[in-house]
């Protein structure tokens, strides 16, 4: 089984000190986000948990006791790191307060076990398309060394995002071929292996890789392991990634 930390709720940053006490208790109730009254017991044991995957915007708080989990179950970690401020994340450290503590995460887990996300890529009268691809290649640049990959998407305009972020400007496609390019030149640049996220398009003829960013042989090849290659549906249209447990809530809307 995959235990998914992250995917409801951002639990590494607001939570730590309750996923930790799991870990330690060795179970975990979790409510069906369709179906408040089935709840569901999962057993948090090594031989039970197959990969823990996390994914946060600020590892800073579970960072001093990382180890805990780490040291006992197969990992991996996906870290959001974009070029908004608060403007556009408040409750998000800066960009050079996460890089920092990217770097540090690499000093526990290995680079073969972080993706950087730099998702998702919208635009504002602040955020342009040369904004966005300046503060990739500052990113790209320091990052380089401690990433197995970067991660990207294009922001989608569902109807909420329209009424909580009216700043946003509709991307046209001649804006995300030109972010597309760019963004790939720089991952070309330091070596970075670029991929995109969920039906995002085919960006390949830039040298951008398609979308799967928690597969079994991503997962398996970061803990040194091969996982058995089974069937399944991942997680969304267009994702190619293995379906996980989530032990997360999401936010009331």
């Amino acid at each position: 089984m995959i235990l998914n930390t992250g995917a409801r709720t951002d639990t590494a940053q607001y939570f730590s000190a309750w996923l930790l006490k799991r870990f330690e208790e060795g179970f975990v109730y979790t409510r069906n986000p369709l179906f408040p009254n089935k709840v569901t017991k999962y057993i948090l044991s090594p031989d039970k948990i197959d990969c823990v995957l996390f994914c946060s915007k600020n590892y800073a708080p579970i960072l001093p006791r990382l180890r805990e989990i780490t040291d006992k179950y197969r990992t991996y970690f996906h870290y959001t790191i974009t070029a908004y401020g608060k403007d556009v994340e408040p409750g998000v450290p800066s960009v050079g307060e996460s890089m920092a503590t990217l770097v540090e995460l690499e000093k526990i887990v290995g680079k073969e076990k972080i993706s950087w996300r730099y998702d998702p890529v919208l635009l504002t009268k602040e955020y342009t398309v040369g904004r966005i691809l300046d503060t990739f290649a500052c990113m790209a640049e320091k990052l380089a060394p401690h990433i197995d990959r970067c991660i990207f998407s294009f922001v989608e305009m569902y109807k909420k995002l329209e009424i909580n972020m009216p700043e946003l400007i509709p991307m046209t496609q001649a804006e995300q071929k030109r972010i597309a390019e760019g963004l790939g030149k720089i991952a070309a640049k330091y070596g970075i292996w670029l991929q995109t996220c969920g039906t995002n398009g085919d960006w390949s003829r830039y040298g951008i890789h398609a979308s799967g960013c928690a597969t079994l042989e991503i997962l398996g090849k970061a803990n040194g392991c091969a996982f058995r290659d089974i069937r399944h549906k991942g997680l969304r249209d267009g994702c190619h990634c293995i379906e996980s447990r989530d032990v997360g809530a999401y936010a009331p809307a």
